[in-house]
């Protein structure tokens, strides 16, 4: 099955100076604008609203242009990205997490992110 064009797409708008670290975990922590000041540091903060469909294991994250398949959605993961643009993003190729926040990716080198890159969602 072919997948479709993204369900939603934000843009960088800010790389806290400690993301480098997380990084380096295999994870991005997304947050929109509301993000709190005490996590900013380690954040990668957006410009959009709220995701119009759920994730799902099987869809799809684009950073850019580079396709990453989701693996597993924590049970919280949809309802923060919701409120607060936030999930955490660990790209360790598992199956389950016991962070209900989080969204498992396969794991694969994440590109570099900076301010204007695009993360986009697709099914």
């Amino acid at each position: 099955m072919e997948m479709t064009k993204p369900y939603v797409d934000v843009n960088v708008v800010q790389v806290g100076q400690d993301a480098e670290l997380m990084l380096e975990e295999n994870m991005i922590i997304l947050f929109n604008s509301s993000v709190p000041n005490d996590l900013k540091e380690i954040a990668v903060v957006h410009d959009g609203g709220s995701l119009s469909i759920a994730l799902q294991a099987g869809d799809e994250m684009l950073i850019d242009e580079e396709v990453f398949k989701i693996l597993f959605v924590g049970d919280k993961a949809n309802e923060t990205l919701t409120e607060l643009g936030h999930a955490t993003f660990h790209f360790n190729g598992e199956s389950h997490s016991d962070m209900p926040g989080t969204v498992c990716l396969e794991n694969k080198r994440i590109p570099p992110i900076n301010e204007n890159t695009v993360i986009s969602f697709r099914r």
